[in-house]
């Protein structure tokens, strides 16, 4: 590390200029990088729903379809419009009472429950469907053309027109999100460093290693909105000590060296050696998201610690380059340091050790309930603002039509006639479903199927499957769908083994059975690799479990202030945010305990070491705390995505218990424990640190 070090201070108006020029290509890898906004497609590819899916796409050419609700024309009125939306590139067929009238059923003989779902007052409704997948450009290029035909964004309703608000609202918040997040932490660096310059050259660092990861990404394929959205939110916060900890350090070997790049390579060195290993467990926290089966988790860990590698890159290179070759102008700037030492705390932890500890056990009885019980949604459309198009055409759609979850059955086509006839009248009795639509209901048993119009019968079946169409008035993701699609699924496998449901609502009810295993393996697999890093890093047996515990707690006392609050969370929040916060606030206690060995290692009175400890760390974990909840409580309270926001909500309230719970009952902890920690830890020589 000496050389890099060296190779580093030596050249440091060349890594300057080479970094930059580095941004050339992060900045196409950026802009090339495809983003996804349809969480579904996370979905395992061997689930039986996801299967469904596939075939509908690939077999009847329904990637995605659409329900739009247009003026009562005239028969020929809706021919033409019909034709219109033929035209549109991505659309296979597009139907409507046109389509049927005249033909061989008038539309008087159709079951009123039909009639109903086609009419409503002064509105008449047209289902078109699409080639491409849900969430497929092609899809939503065709959906933006639709709105364009029917002059009327909040008619056309499904899911792809939710991913398309999604997108654009996701596009115009994001710009923003950066500048609030940088502004804030800007505020906090200025208040707590000693120089003008010096936020700007950190908070440009950050910049650089966001750019870098953000344009790496192009090597993954695609990321999700939600990793795009909050990843530089959390690289900016979760790194930033890194830089605050080397200036520190070059502020110190300044001391002892009046060469500056003496002062530097030793600041470099050290740096290394004291991040490294809380680096190594934010990562590992990160990479812990990738065991998820739901692989969201693992578009946003392996960015993530893709971010904490680019970090720590920057902050051992482009960082120290900044302020050698600006550091006249850095002394130019300083100014008095106007954060406090915060020298109360650690008279007051040591002299109520005791009764913070008790507090610590009471409160961990609520923390640990209201954890366990905190309120989920699923419904994704419930994350977004009800006054996109989307939303009004959904809930249009709802009320006027009683559209709410549509499903499809597909079935062997070879199944008798009598027998599809039998399933649909039995899921015609099935509480909740108002309409079953399958070809045994337009037609008498004596008319073919082929007197239908060409369209309609390619619609609902190929030389294999057919299809049975369905309507559930329960919302999508209460417990009384997946209830009723349970039912479903046993009715119809009676009679083919092999049928599948498919549809919004069977698809988002597997993601609430994959989500709730998600939640606890992701959990428990961040706690064991964090576990285990620590023991190496530490060298010891006992610290892991006090810094575990005393993180967890942090996130149990988040999680459950959300439940004592009645907040009903987005799923995936709950599911990441104890990875994150464990993996983004370990390194505050990390940082704590290994001062608190290198002070017991030369001082006997294990209270005159908290006290130069907790002298040495607090001023850096609060800077460090603040920075992160400034990252992303600005956020929390501006984006309209309530997914985006509610994890960014949860990780600023995280920050600040995290703190909280480092500062205060973690050194309560470890001089309760001294004994045990000395005798089963390997004490160390400050040399050796």
């Amino acid at each position: 590390m000496k050389k890099c070090a060296k190779f580093i201070t030596d050249h440091s108006f060349f890594i300057v200029i080479l970094s930059l020029l580095l941004l050339i290509p992060a900045l196409i890898g950026y802009k090339s990088t495809k983003i996804n906004y349809d969480i579904l497609v996370y979905l395992p590819e061997d689930i039986e729903t996801v299967k469904g899916q596939d075939i509908l796409t690939k077999q009847f050419g329904i990637g995605a379809f659409s329900f739009v609700m247009v003026d009562k024309y005239e028969g020929y009125e809706m021919l033409l419009l019909q034709e219109k939306i033929k035209k549109i590139d991505g659309v296979v067929q597009v139907f409507s009472v046109a389509n049927i009238t005249d033909s061989v059923i008038p539309i008087s003989m159709l079951p009123e429950e039909i009639q109903k779902k086609i009419y409503h007052k002064d509105e008449t409704m047209i289902l078109v469907t699409f080639q491409d997948s849900i969430s497929d450009e092609a899809t939503m290029e065709a959906v933006r053309d639709l709105r364009k035909v029917v002059s009327d964004d909040s008619v056309v309703s499904g899911m792809t027109s939710m991913v398309l608000d999604t997108m654009d609202l996701s596009n115009q918040e994001i710009v923003a999100y950066i500048f609030i997040a940088v502004g804030l932490c800007l505020l906090v660096l200025l208040f707590a460093t000693d120089s003008y310059l010096i936020p700007f050259f950190l908070l440009g660092n950050i910049g650089v290693a966001i750019l870098y990861n953000m344009g790496s990404n192009i090597f993954l394929g695609e990321i999700s909105y939600i990793t795009k959205a909050i990843t530089a939110v959390l690289q900016l916060g979760v790194t930033t000590d890194f830089s605050i900890f080397l200036y520190h350090k070059y502020e110190q070997a300044k001391e002892k060296y009046s060469n500056k790049h003496k002062a530097m390579q030793e600041a470099i060195i050290e740096t290394f050696q004291s991040i490294l290993g809380s680096s190594l467990t934010t990562i590992a926290g990160f990479l812990a998201l990738c065991f998820m089966d739901l692989t969201l988790g693992r578009d946003i860990g392996l960015v993530m610690a893709k971010g904490v590698v680019c970090g720590l890159i920057t902050v051992l290179t482009l960082f120290p380059a900044f302020i050698l070759v600006f550091d006249k102008y850095i002394e130019k700037t300083r100014h008095k340091n106007f954060f406090p030492q915060f020298d109360g705390i650690s008279n007051f932890v040591i002299r109520h050790k005791v009764i913070i500890v008790i507090l610590f056990l009471i409160l961990s009885v609520p923390a640990i309930y209201g954890n366990s019980h905190c309120e989920v949604y699923y419904k994704l459309d419930k994350s977004l603002p009800q006054s996109l198009p989307s939303q009004i055409a959904n809930s249009n759609l709802a009320e006027k039509f009683h559209i709410v979850s549509p499903e499809i059955i597909l079935i062997n086509k070879d199944l008798s006639r009598k027998d599809t006839r039998e399933i649909v009248n039995k899921l015609e009795k099935v509480k909740g479903i108002d309409l079953v639509l399958a070809p045994t209901v337009l037609l008498d048993d004596s008319v073919p199927l082929e007197m239908l119009p060409c369209d309609i019968v390619s619609l609902v079946q190929n030389e294999n499957l057919q299809l049975i169409i369905l309507n559930s008035t329960y919302e999508v993701a209460s417990d009384e769908l997946n209830a009723q699609i349970d039912e479903i699924s046993k009715l119809v496998k009676k009679y083919d083994k092999k049928a599948i449901i498919a549809g919004e609502g069977a698809l988002t009810k597997d993601l609430v059975e994959i989500a709730d295993h998600d939640f606890k393996i992701v959990n428990y697999i961040s706690i064991a690799v964090i576990f285990i890093l620590m023991l190496v890093v530490l060298k010891s047996v006992s610290l892991p479990f006090i810094l575990v515990v005393a993180i967890e707690f942090a996130i149990f006392l988040n999680m459950a202030f959300a439940y004592y609050t009645g907040t009903t969370l987005p799923f995936i929040a709950s599911i990441v945010i104890g990875t994150i916060q464990l993996g983004a606030t370990i390194d505050y206690a990390i940082l704590m305990s290994t001062k608190y060995l290198e002070n017991r290692s030369h001082i006997d009175n294990k209270n005159e070491a908290m006290k130069e400890t907790l002298s040495k760390t607090v001023p850096s974990i609060i800077v460090s705390a603040l920075c992160f909840f400034a990252a992303t409580f600005g956020v929390a309270i501006y984006s309209k995505i309530d997914m985006i926001a509610s994890i960014c909500k949860l990780l600023s309230r995280g920050a600040i218990i995290s703190m909280l719970s480092v500062t205060l009952i973690l050194p309560a902890l470890l001089l309760i424990f001294d004994q045990v920690i000395m005798k089963t830890t390997k004490i160390r020589n400050e040399g050796d640190l």
